[in-house]
């Protein structure tokens, strides 16, 4: 991760000896740093394998992973993310938790990368400012645009971990506006509408046992994905109920789809850029469980 020093250095001095501190093995291990001048740069271990991207989406030539893997794999990157929140002397939001940021070793174990927009709050803090909000839309969550839904905070990871999971779990990505049928339009609400008929979801070369962790994965995705930050679970909630029975597990509400107003403002976003800047209360403040 290479970028160029606003300041006087010292905020990422204190950035590389925090992130020099996480040992996880589904966080991407961290090598070192080099600066030079206003230059600086985090090296991280190589993965052979490569983004979680190209082995979930379905295209011609590529490697597509079991179901039984797609779990396993789901399961670490919460696991990961679950270690960010609570398994350090701060808390660390990732702030863009997506497919490409999720890198494969040789055995296909998932490392949470790319800290770029990560931000480090003393976990004993419960509301901090942030003043620049970025991320990737169609994985940001809706605090980050409607200051009314509820303050930004870890949960907003949780929201992008939903989105990660249900299109881990469809093997497709979750909105796509110009398709045909209505049912590629919002893939979330789709599925929701499935569960809530008692539908069977049509899985291409899936076992029985594939559709039941599969069916596991969109419940807990659904959950994940809830419009408000207070009807989410916690990531430690999430790897209880992915390691938890599907009958256990309760059809959330249906949610809802704010990306085509965000859209309609202006179509050629893909991402916040580093200008994009506005000033929230983070509400750091974790759960008991």
């Amino acid at each position: 991760m290479l970028s160029k020093s606003k300041n006087n250095g010292q905020e990422f001095v204190n950035e590389v000896a925090t992130i020099g501190r996480i040992h996880h093995v589904n966080v991407v291990g961290f090598i070192g740093y080099c600066v030079e001048g206003k230059n600086r740069g985090l090296i991280y271990e190589y993965m052979s394998n490569g983004s979680l991207d190209k082995y979930i989406f379905s295209k011609e030539g590529s490697v597509l992973l079991s179901y039984e893997k797609i779990y396993e794999i789901s399961l670490g990157i919460a696991h990961g993310i679950t270690y960010l929140h609570r398994g350090c002397d701060v808390q660390i939001l990732h702030f863009d938790i997506k497919p490409h940021n999720i890198l494969l070793d040789d055995n296909f174990t998932p490392k949470v990368s790319d800290f770029g927009l990560a931000k480090l709050y003393p976990t004993k803090d419960g509301s901090i400012i942030l003043t620049a909000i970025r991320g990737t839309l169609g994985y940001m969550a809706p605090e980050l645009f409607y200051k009314n839904v509820g303050g930004v905070s870890y949960k907003a990871d949780v929201y992008s971990f939903g989105m990660l999971l249900m299109e881990m779990a469809s093997r497709r990505k979750n909105s796509n506006p110009l398709a045909e049928h209505s049912s590629q339009h919002y893939f979330p609400f789709w599925i929701h509408d499935q569960f809530k008929e008692e539908k069977d979801i049509d899985m291409k070369d899936a076992s029985e046992t594939d559709k039941i962790l599969m069916k596991k994965m969109f419940i807990v995705a659904l959950w994940c994905i809830q419009f408000k930050p207070s009807d989410r679970p916690s990531m430690s909630k999430v790897v209880e109920m992915l390691e938890g029975k599907v009958e256990t597990l309760e059809i959330p509400p249906k949610p809802s789809f704010y990306l085509h107003e965000i859209l309609e403002h202006d179509g050629t976003i893909n991402s916040w850029s580093d200008s994009t800047s506005s000033n929230v209360n983070v509400d750091t403040n974790m759960p008991n469980h």
